[in-house]
């Protein structure tokens, strides 16, 4: 009840959120027919800093009666949360802030301390991913962060690949003509031999540039990333100090082709 119970609803949302399937039960609908939704194989949280709310008292009675475990957060080891709860977790004594030391303050932020504690612990005993994390939280900045670089990378016909021995002329053609700003050499297998890149054109600047191979060009030790990288993990080398880039070759540990990012596909999904 009160502010215990709007310390509840966050915990149940924290913890729905991080793979434990969570709800928040409001104790004076409980006697009213929400009981319902607390059923075999559940667990009660119950949170009351005196551990005498009396709007707990159906709850308590309906967990003791299926035989649910109850876990009590109260200041109060003694009360009657307490006593009834098959864990309690007490909280350490804190006088409320303010100069009444009368609404909930403190002990609140104890309480959701201890919530987010058991969120977390749950979250690493069951093995909870960056990826279960992206599939539960899909909108928003938060879930374009999470997205994997196959999920908006470019691949088959979009690529713009040459093979080694193609001469500048024909190479800038392909490059102009898919527009990443980038070009990848690739062997007859599909592995990347190497880049080149508007800066790497520019540098090579001179009378026989469209004359030369592509290969005398390019940079063979690119930047590359994986498929299974995450989104933000490549925002963060396109946006490396030490060199920035606006696209990254996409490859697996054998270096074998698989795609593209360009750093418009990363503003497209909301990353930035």
């Amino acid at each position: 009840m009160g502010k215990s119970g709007h310390v509840a609803r966050k915990i149940a949302a924290t913890l729905a959120s991080t793979g434990t399937p969570a709800l928040f039960v409001h104790p004076a609908e409980a006697a009213h027919g929400d009981l319902g939704m607390i059923i075999a194989g559940d667990a009660v949280i119950a949170l009351s800093n005196s551990g005498e709310a009396t709007e707990l008292a159906a709850i308590v009675a309906h967990a003791s009666r299926i035989g649910l475990p109850l876990i009590g957060i109260t200041a109060v080891a003694g009360s009657t949360l307490g006593t009834a709860s098959t864990i309690a977790l007490i909280l350490p004594p804190a006088p409320e802030a303010g100069p009444i030391g009368l609404a909930p303050t403190t002990s609140t932020t104890m309480q959701m301390a201890l919530g987010d504690a058991l969120a977390v612990v749950l979250l690493a005993r069951r093995g909870f991913s960056a990826r279960d994390f992206r599939d539960i939280h899909p909108g928003g900045k938060l879930g374009a962060r999470l997205k994997r670089v196959r999920d908006l990378m470019h691949k088959g016909g979009e690529l713009p690949l040459v093979s080694p021995g193609t001469t500048m002329d024909r190479a800038l053609i392909t490059m102009t003509a898919k527009r990443f700003g980038a070009l990848g050499v690739v062997d007859g297998a599909g592995k990347l031999l190497g880049v080149v890149t508007d800066g790497d054109l520019r540098r090579a600047m001179g009378p026989d540039l469209l004359g030369r191979n592509v290969e005398d060009i390019m940079n063979a030790s690119p930047r590359t990333i994986g498929p299974e990288a995450l989104a933000e993990e490549a925002l963060r080398e396109m946006n490396s100090e030490t060199r920035p880039v606006t696209a990254l070759f996409v490859v697996d540990d054998a270096r074998m082709i698989k795609g593209i990012l360009h750093i418009h596909d990363l503003l497209r999904a909301g990353l930035a």
